[in-house]
């Protein structure tokens, strides 16, 4: 079961949400937002590969992700994580970011309208033994059209990672 909300504005800018819930333990999802191998399987749009998942999964740490387009092309991202409480909430800030995890502002390679820093919230919730709900929230967007295209995305991502926790 999936829930997303239309785009709401922020002041200036338009964040996305989404909401699903998983048909396994809340540690079990979470534990997919910060295992290399889980994340190589889930974060990445359909018809695209994760080549690269170095993951530095602490308050601090700086996670380098590597998302492969079907006709090879590399983008590389970083997680620089601010907060983390083990099964109940993570917080990162995305930034594009070359192979060395350098970040760069995303309009410098013609994506307007999204922010050199797209801030991240997931909450986790136990719902019972074996049932689990997240809310991922995406921050900071200045485009209708790259918020549908984000929402597009994590639809699909969160879609993978049902399949591999469940």
């Amino acid at each position: 079961m999936s829930n997303v909300n239309n785009a709401m504005a922020q002041g200036p800018t338009l964040q996305v949400e989404l909401t699903r819930q998983f048909d396994a333990p809340v540690a079990r999802v979470f534990k997919a937002w910060h295992d290399s191998v889980d994340v190589k399987r889930w974060w990445q749009p359909d018809g695209f590969t994760t080549p690269v998942a170095n993951m530095n999964f602490k308050e601090g740490g700086k996670s380098l992700l590597c998302m492969r387009s079907p006709d090879g092309q590399d983008m590389y991202n970083t997680w620089t994580y601010s907060k983390i409480v083990p099964n109940e909430r993570i917080e990162f800030v995305l930034n594009f970011s070359d192979k060395d995890g350098k970040a760069f502002d995303p309009a410098q390679v013609g994506l307007a309208g999204i922010p050199k820093d797209v801030r991240h919230v997931i909450t986790f919730k136990s719902l019972g033994a074996n049932k689990s709900e997240i809310t991922v929230t995406e921050y900071g967007y200045t485009s209708p059209e790259v918020v549908e295209m984000s929402k597009a995305g994590l639809i699909q991502c969160i879609n993978k990672m049902a399949a591999i926790v469940q």
